[in-house]
């Protein structure tokens, strides 16, 4: 079980990332590439991306011997920029302690990673130069996608708890959780981790990539970070040689992957759809009832008419 204990004070101090953190989201990504979740909807993402990597990428997967990575790379920032500065100064004890940690009874650790455990500048330059290899290949194509997805959890976050308070608004960020006489409860969380925010306050970041359960950064003097899956994640980008559209097609069919596409220019009618696919309205209801509870679409009645419009998530799986 997962436990977040709270004082009174950090209650006053749980806030919702304003914005996206792209090293953070990064460290998502990575960390999600070697793992083994929902094979059918990562599987060809993590197969084009890994094929993709440069070479100067290679670095990073030094850091994750065993799959735990250090704590210093905890950053978050709201810019590449200022989340690599915030690497920089991670503090010189906590890195040795941390690459002590991760290399623990596993030989030795690369030459790179003996010169970044000594401070040496040329070793930080690694590091940064494997951030910003892997940024270009995973994170960039869908930047701009993940600012807006985030922006639509952020609203949900905070009309959760204008409109039903703080507990609920937490409960709701992870089903199953909850929030009783200051400690924030996860039963079914694979870590079993007790985690005192002690004053320091709590952020939540939302990622995009990681589908596994909530990634804790605890580092010494700043707040308590808790990376949530959001939705259901980025949709997968197609591998190099697939038509626009076909591994899309592949996963969800072709006629719900095409009434997707058909709504790229605004809201439709069930009508209007089934005329566009050359399908019954009975069967276009159906494929927007699956896409509904999909997450992809969302549907709304003004009188007569029945109007669907596709997520943020749908908007991103099409594109």
């Amino acid at each position: 079980m997962l436990r977040v204990h709270f004082t009174a004070e950090d209650l006053a101090r749980v806030r919702f990332a304003p914005r996206p953190s792209p090293v953070a989201e990064l460290h998502a990504a990575l960390t999600m590439l070697g793992a083994p979740h929902e094979e059918l909807l990562f599987g060809r993402w993590r197969g084009r991306l890994l094929r993709a990597l440069p070479g100067a990428a290679g670095p990073l997967a030094d850091l994750v011997p065993g799959g735990s990575p250090p704590s210093f790379l905890d950053v978050l920032g709201e810019t590449r920029e200022e989340g690599f500065a915030l690497l920089r100064e991670a503090r010189p004890e906590l890195v040795r302690s941390e690459l002590e940690r991760v290399y623990a009874g596993r030989g030795a650790a690369p030459p790179w990673l003996r010169g970044l455990y000594e401070g040496e500048a040329g070793a930080w330059r690694v590091l940064e130069r494997a951030q910003r290899a892997a940024y270009e290949t995973v994170l960039a194509p869908v930047w701009p996608l993940v600012q807006d997805l985030h922006r639509a959890e952020f609203t949900r976050h905070a009309l959760a708890v204008a409109g039903r308070g703080l507990g609920a608004a937490l409960s709701e960020r992870m089903p199953g959780s909850r929030l009783r006489d200051g400690v924030w409860e996860w039963p079914g969380a694979v870590v079993r981790r007790e985690v005192r925010l002690a004053g320091r306050g709590l952020v939540l970041l939302p990622t995009f990539h990681w589908r596994g359960g909530p990634l804790v950064q605890d580092s010494p003097g700043r707040p308590v970070v808790l990376a949530l899956p959001a939705g259901r994640g980025l949709p997968l980008a197609a591998p190099d040689g697939t038509p626009p559209g076909e591994a899309l097609a592949g996963i969800l069919g072709r006629t719900r992957a095409a009434l997707l596409h058909a709504l790229s220019d605004g809201p439709r009618t069930t009508t209007d759809l089934a005329r566009r696919l050359g399908v019954s309205n009975a069967t276009a209801s159906s494929h927007t009832q699956a896409l509904r509870t999909a997450g992809l679409l969302t549907t709304t009645r003004t009188g007569r008419s029945v109007h669907h419009e596709r997520t943020p998530l749908g908007t991103l799986l099409t594109a």
